[in-house]
């Protein structure tokens, strides 16, 4: 072998390194105050670099050959039941994205640093909340408030 150059490991990326399924997928997500607000379903992933930072893959970004390295953008939370009983899988408008940036612990749960009412995660269980439970008698009433 003349001429050729001993293969190298290549350098460490910065950050740390997650196993999607180990460390991500199915954890429970809680806001800033610790309150549960959905459940991690699935990533989004782009390259890393200045595209990362804008928190969203781009229809410019070139396409990923195997060889660039690719972060997590954003979580991925959704109506996936169905699709894991009977396969499949939910368009992409149903999907209700989390950028990475908001994301400040993974851990047992992935803690996020703004409120759960802030994302449109639980815009369900509020409409569950105003426009039903809220119809029902005593069902706007806070039960730790007392009488």
């Amino acid at each position: 072998m003349t001429g050729a150059a001993p293969l190298l490991p290549e350098p460490r990326q910065p950050g740390r390194v997650l196993d999607a399924r180990l460390h991500l997928l199915d954890r429970q997500v809680l806001d800033v105050d610790s309150v549960p607000v959905g459940t991690l379903d699935d990533l989004e992933l782009g390259p890393s670099g200045p595209g990362a930072a804008a928190g969203s893959p781009r229809a410019d970004d070139p396409p990923l050959d195997g060889t660039t390295t690719v972060v997590v953008t954003a979580l991925l939370s959704g109506p996936v039941l169905g699709t894991r009983v009977f396969g499949g899988r939910p368009p992409a408008s149903r999907w209700h994205r989390v950028l990475w940036r908001h994301v400040t612990d993974v851990g047992t749960a992935v803690r996020l640093a703004n409120r759960g009412d802030d994302l449109d995660l639980t815009w369900t269980e509020r409409w569950v909340r105003d426009h039903v439970v809220g119809r029902l008698p005593g069902g706007r009433h806070d039960p730790d408030a007392g009488p």
